[in-house]
């Protein structure tokens, strides 16, 4: 009897077990980080400017230049001023984005970052514009737990109606992102119950001392002491999903929610713990903002702010790794201070284009990591060309 051959396995399983490798999890999104920056050049010569002096004058808005040792007096100075700016929009997109790839190892896709975040910035404005008199430790402390409460809640109930009803948590996101934002804005605009004093814009009134969180580095909007609670909950998110039973069971039903019920692991559980919990790093994302360096918000914040869902694509380029997340959240957050009016020379490149770019390169990185197979097709289609080359060069 003759034997059968083995299967070969498919292309798809291949693909699927090398973007699981470590090498595959860092070329992938370096690669569609540079796909996105050329296509951006592209964009930048179009418009008849120098892509090359484009993302210099980018690059030294960001103050990321501040870790070369040859810089010295102004220049060094300007550069620490900025890149205090790029470490302080960094911080929360780290935790927006931790939302995301948390309920993600889950199976849940949360779309709600934002208000999450939304119902944090409420909840410790209001803290924060309370409790008078409470020492500065137990205020900060106060209003940065009850921000993390109410992210927990808002993304609970998400993770209940997913539990209960099996409400899709996209559509139940989406819809609680907006009930925190016009909720928001009732709260705070003119004639609503927690206005702040009367300005050109309705605005919530400024939090107490008390509830300031430490700068760190510099003095005119410094970066804040919030930066080392974000790196802490990088390490977190690490150690919870990957040293703890509670990371292996949502990890479980992530990977096969069925399987996962066969085994005795409570899968309506795992969902309103994973929505519960990315909720609470999303809603202590808004208690930093506040109590860090905004110490109010006006109403404007409201569609203007898109920090959470800006955690989406953080996430995505991070592949929801810890290491990854701290490197898209650098990348994004430098992209968004680099190309701002206020840091950009618009002898160089216009401002107004360079956040048009901005969200260009953004688009294009969630494209290109979205787009694995294209990569790897490309990749295969390159080997091939070679290898056929080769040949042909080799009978003529």
């Amino acid at each position: 009897m003759s034997e059968t051959a083995p299967e070969r396995p498919s292309f798809q399983s291949v693909v699927g077990e090398w973007f699981s490798t470590r090498l595959g999890g860092i070329v992938v999104p370096l690669t569609a980080t540079i796909l996105a920056f050329l296509i951006g050049g592209i964009a930048v010569a179009a418009t008849g400017n120098n892509p090359i002096s484009a993302y210099k004058a980018i690059f030294e808005g960001t103050g990321l230049n501040w870790f070369f040792p040859w810089l010295s007096g102004d220049t060094r100075a300007g550069a620490a001023r900025d890149l205090q700016q790029t470490l302080l929009v960094m911080t929360p997109l780290i935790l927006t984005a931790i939302a995301v790839a948390f309920a993600f190892r889950a199976g849940l896709f949360n779309i709600g970052g934002q208000g999450q975040l939304w119902a944090g910035v409420i909840v410790s404005i209001y803290i924060g514009t309370h409790l008078e008199g409470t020492p500065r430790p137990l205020h900060i402390l106060l209003a940065i737990l009850a921000a993390t409460l109410a992210g927990m809640i808002w993304g609970g109930i998400a993770g209940v109606l997913k539990a209960t009803t099996g409400a899709h948590e996209v559509i139940t996101t989406i819809m609680l992102n907006w009930i925190a934002i016009f909720g928001g804005k009732y709260l705070f605009e003119i004639g609503g119950p927690w206005q702040g004093a009367q300005e050109s814009i309705p605005s919530s009134a400024r939090i107490f001392g008390s509830a300031k969180l430490w700068p760190i580095w510099g003095d005119i909007q410094a970066l804040h002491a919030g930066l080392f609670v974000a790196l802490l909950c990088l390490v977190v998110y690490f150690l919870l999903l990957n040293r703890t039973t509670l990371g292996f069971q949502i990890k479980a039903v992530g990977f096969n929610p069925e399987s996962a019920r066969y085994a005795g692991i409570s899968v309506n559980r795992n969902y309103f713990l994973a929505m519960g919990i990315a909720g609470a790093f999303a809603g202590l994302a808004g208690g930093l903002e506040i109590t860090g360096w905004r110490f109010g918000t006006d109403v404007s914040n409201f569609d203007t702010n898109f920090v959470g869902f800006t955690g989406i694509a953080v996430a995505l380029l991070g592949r929801n790794k810890a290491v990854g997340i701290l490197f898209a959240a650098l990348l994004f957050g430098a992209l968004q201070v680099g190309t701002s009016s206020r840091q950009l020379d618009p002898s160089v490149f216009p401002p107004e284009l360079a956040s048009n770019l901005s969200t260009i390169i953004q688009a294009l990185v969630i494209f290109f990591v979205s787009a694995e197979l294209l990569i790897v097709y490309m990749w295969q289609a390159r080997r091939f060309f070679k290898r056929h080359g080769g040949e042909s060069e080799a009978t003529s």
